[in-house]
């Protein structure tokens, strides 16, 4: 193992391992309602990925981003769709829905591939199309079984690939894209705060003085996964990536039924069964297409 392939899989697995923990995170500020610690999360990463960019020296970066017309709609775009997933990720977490967000991120992938194949024209495998049915199975089985849709995890696993597809399409490095994205969402999250605090609302005057530091820092807790990801994705094949991004959700669904202590019964466990099932294939479909690609280059 060369180092930068070492290297790589110490960023990734950093990066991984703080987005499956994140739950510990909002569970701490289950006092603080979802609104409001949503907003607090955007205002706060603004200023931490502001002083980055100027530690960097990278604000040319998002000027270039800001002066192509068709970039500012789509950072517009993807500013509302991870305004989404960030407000549904963090109440459904401090409302004992942890297994649910796992079972989004186990999706997400897969819903990229579909999203690849009706929107970038990309070819959809005959494993690959199996994955996704497997998953469409187990959601459907949800259905059945519950008698409703599993909203939470399909709104993690839509919003969050069509944020990816968004992002793939404008090629912004992840940094400066955060910070317009926050930066668009900034100015409606800072008057809702403000209006909270003039109206007596606001949490910081309720909570004790460890949560509000956890307020301040929701911004790194945002941003350093980021980092971690770009560093290790520059690093690692993208096969390699692709099977490490399922730490996070498993960490996800440990924590909510170990730790929080959220039902995992009968019928989770054959929803779950599909879409694992899914990933396997498409994870073998993945290694499958890189060996095939390493024996031609060395052929």
């Amino acid at each position: 193992m060369n180092k930068d392939t070492h290297d790589g899989i110490i960023y990734a697995a950093a990066a991984f391992i703080m987005w499956g923990l994140l739950p510990v995170y909002w569970k701490a500020l289950e006092e603080v309602p979802a609104l409001e610690l949503l907003c607090n999360r955007i205002v706060w990463s603004l200023f931490f990925v502001g002083i980055l960019l100027s530690c960097k020296k990278r604000w040319a970066e998002v000027r270039s981003a800001l002066a192509d017309k068709k970039g500012k709609i789509l950072l517009s775009t993807s500013s509302i769709l991870i305004g989404i997933n960030w407000f549904v990720y963090i109440w459904a977490v401090n409302h004992s829905h942890v297994v649910d967000t796992s079972m989004g991120y186990y999706m997400t992938p897969l819903m990229n591939a579909l999203l690849g194949f009706i929107f970038m024209k990309e070819r959809l495998s005959r494993m690959q199309a199996a994955a996704i049915t497997l998953a469409t199975c187990g959601v459907i089985y949800s259905i059945i079984d519950y008698g409703h849709v599993p909203y939470i995890a399909l709104t993690l696993a839509v919003s969050f690939a069509f944020y990816g597809l968004v992002r793939k399409v404008m090629k912004v490095e992840s940094l400066p894209g955060l910070f317009v994205e926050t930066a668009v969402l900034a100015p409606v999250s800072a008057g809702y705060l403000i209006w909270l605090a003039f109206s007596g609302e606001i949490s910081i005057h309720k909570i004790g003085l460890l949560d509000n530091i956890l307020l301040l820092g929701a911004g790194a807790a945002t941003s350093l996964p980021l980092i971690f990801f770009a560093h290790g994705a520059r690093r690692l094949r993208l096969v390699t990536l692709g099977m490490m991004q399922y730490i996070a959700p498993t960490l996800a669904l440990m924590l909510g039924v170990f730790v929080f202590g959220e039902p995992f019964n009968f019928a989770r466990l054959v929803t779950f069964a599909f879409i694992w099932s899914g990933i396997a294939i498409y994870i073998a479909d993945g290694l499958s297409k890189n060996l095939k690609a390493v024996s031609n280059l060395s052929n």
